[in-house]
């Protein structure tokens, strides 16, 4: 009795060995999945304040709130599942779904960029912060979700090519490990970024000397730097989409434009000191220039070409 005891308590140690072995490996490889995808990671960071901007402070912690549950429900219950089962029994289909995802992005960008031009984007930010109410919120946080959708899609994706040899379940454990702290990481830098005028203000107010300056230089510094993030956010999106298609293109067959932007890359990777920094530049001015060119291309499809078409018709 003591022995069968003893054995059952040998074969529970084992268990819980393999079982931490196990969630160690889990985290080291959701670890590699993470660092892998931290490009779309930075530009899904930069990408969201601008969907709180002319909002009330009140209402900017509710609405990054909202807008990270609905990534968390984007990354858990769509991308995941159709994820594992894509990669497990047909993952050719992964790319060309992706690569419409990339057109999205480039048409959400490039739209961005034809309001700034053509002054459409004034219509969007004369109303008053206080006159915002539900609708406009709910219509915000509808459009921030369906953006994150596809960068978390392609967040996901990548940290799954990372882990491509490992079993289905250890796939799904590492998928969902991803998922939480991409989503913690993402919307707590996106809070902390759009109340840092808060915290200023607050500095400003109960500190002296030079905590107090602190707080007056955040307060002060904090619209530019949304206003920077809204304009780089808007180059993420050509950038990160773009990107999508240069390599979907190229896994499809279509090697040519990949090779020319892979030689340019080359061709300046070894200057000493900033070949690295060169080479990451050509890749994302190529990538947000095909972005912008496919993106220009939907735009004047969805908006330009209907108009005319009213205008002749008239």
């Amino acid at each position: 009795m003591a022995g069968g005891l003893a054995a059952l308590l040998d074969d529970i140690a084992a268990l819980a060995k393999l079982a931490a072995a196990s969630v160690d490996d889990v985290g080291a490889a959701a670890g590699r999945a993470s660092a892998k995808a931290a490009g779309v990671v930075i530009d899904d960071t930069a990408v969201t304040p601008r969907y709180v901007s002319g909002f009330t402070p009140d209402r900017e912690l509710p609405i990054i709130r909202r807008i990270a549950l609905g990534s968390l429900r984007n990354k858990l219950l769509f991308i995941l599942p159709a994820a594992l089962v894509l990669s497990q029994f047909v993952p050719w289909l992964l790319t060309p779904i992706l690569m419409l995802g990339g057109t999205y992005l480039a048409f959400e960008g490039a739209e961005k960029v034809w309001e700034l031009v053509s002054g459409h984007a004034e219509e969007h930010t004369t109303t008053p912060a206080a006159a915002q109410d539900a609708p406009t919120e709910k219509t915000m946080v509808s459009g921030a979700i369906r953006t994150d959708f596809i960068l978390s899609a392609e967040i996901m994706v990548i940290a799954l090519d990372e882990v491509t040899d490992e079993p289905l379940v250890s796939r799904a454990l590492i998928l969902v490990v991803v998922a939480l702290a991409i989503t913690i990481l993402v919307y707590g830098v996106v809070a902390l970024i759009v109340k840092m005028d808060d915290i200023g203000l607050r500095l400003a107010r109960t500190g002296n000397g030079a905590t107090a300056a602190t707080g007056r230089f955040l307060v002060a510094a904090m619209p530019k730097v949304l206003s920077v993030l809204s304009s780089v956010g808007i180059v993420a999106m050509l950038w990160v989409g773009g990107h999508i298609l240069l390599v979907g293109v190229d896994e499809l067959g279509w090697h040519g434009l990949y090779d020319l932007v892979h030689h340019a890359e080359e061709a300046v990777a070894g200057v000493p000191g900033v070949g690295g920094f060169l080479a990451w530049l050509v890749d994302t001015l190529a990538s947000a220039l095909v972005g912008l060119v496919v993106g220009a291309v939907v735009v004047a499809v969805i908006h330009l070409l209907p108009r005319r078409r009213e205008a002749a018709a008239h």
